[in-house]
């Protein structure tokens, strides 16, 4: 077991997995994101289908040492999909480990769709997302009262094309917290769209692989967000989170406020 995995031990033995597919998130990358449940699923099962190319190899060692691992960057779903399916009607346990969080960028909908027609159990374990994992390396809270109380999670049209009415251009125009994803390859003409609203000099950070050890986080004025990404040579896995939360601001929730009165805490 590496230092950077910490696996849960349980003085009573845990329940058979039942054979069906988990669809596990297993965070940006750092292993002990991992949440207790994805622990334990992994910790069981006895095939696991991983994307290498996203999911760092150290997840691996939570696993069983007999369980068989497959790899697949390499696959399409038509050659995934029939392993799946073979090895849960051969009863065994699946797992589908995804980087992240499933719902997020994860092409599972049409995995869920075809187990679905197969008539192959599936269920989803939520993962940490980038977004998430930023915002706690950064140590800034996205919602700040007063300044910005909305997050917004997006891309740019690449190969996968984004509805017109979801354009990076009209997201701007809310001045949220802004997480785009998906978009290093495109950057220039996100930074184009995105001052179209904010100010050049609203703070950006620039995350790349956050979680793995070369990770890199760089926080810059939206005017240089382009310049930087393409100095830095980013073409993948990186997340830019754009918000005047990253900058410096003077504000209190209501919440603790000793004027504010709730259920919990009435007026005396």
């Amino acid at each position: 077991m590496s230092e950077s995995t910490t696996q849960l031990s349980y003085k009573t033995p845990l329940p058979p997995l039942a054979p069906a597919v988990y669809i596990v998130g297993a965070g940006p990358g750092d292993p002990d994101l991992l949440t207790v449940k994805a622990q334990k699923i992994l910790m069981q099962a006895d095939v696991i289908l991983f994307a290498d190319s996203l999911v760092p190899q150290q997840i691996l060692e939570l696993c069983r040492p007999n369980a068989e691992i497959i790899r697949t960057a390499n696959k399409t779903l038509e050659d995934i999909l029939p392993l799946m399916v073979e090895r849960v009607r051969s009863h065994k346990s699946v797992v589908r480990l995804q980087s992240g969080d499933p719902s997020l960028y994860s092409a599972i909908h049409e995995q869920m769709q075809a187990l679905a027609e197969a008539n192959v159990e599936f269920e989803i374990i939520p993962g940490i997302s980038a977004f998430q994992a930023a915002a706690a390396k950064l140590k800034v809270e996205l919602t700040i009262p007063g300044l910005v109380q909305t997050i917004i999670l997006s891309r740019i049209s690449g190969r996968t094309h984004v509805p017109e009415r979801e354009e990076l251009s009209s997201l701007a125009a809310h001045q949220a917290s802004l997480c785009l994803y998906l978009s290093a390859r495109h950057i220039e003409d996100a930074q184009n769209q995105l001052l179209q609203h904010y100010p050049p000099e609203t703070p950006v950070a620039i995350c790349f692989r956050l979680g793995w050890p070369d990770e890199k986080i760089v926080v810059v004025s939206l005017d240089k967000m382009a310049i930087v990404t393409q100095e830095e040579n980013l073409i993948r896995t990186t997340l830019y989170v754009i918000s005047p939360a990253l900058g410096k601001a003077e504000a209190r929730s209501r919440l603790y406020h000793p004027e504010h009165n709730h259920l919990f805490r009435p007026r005396s």
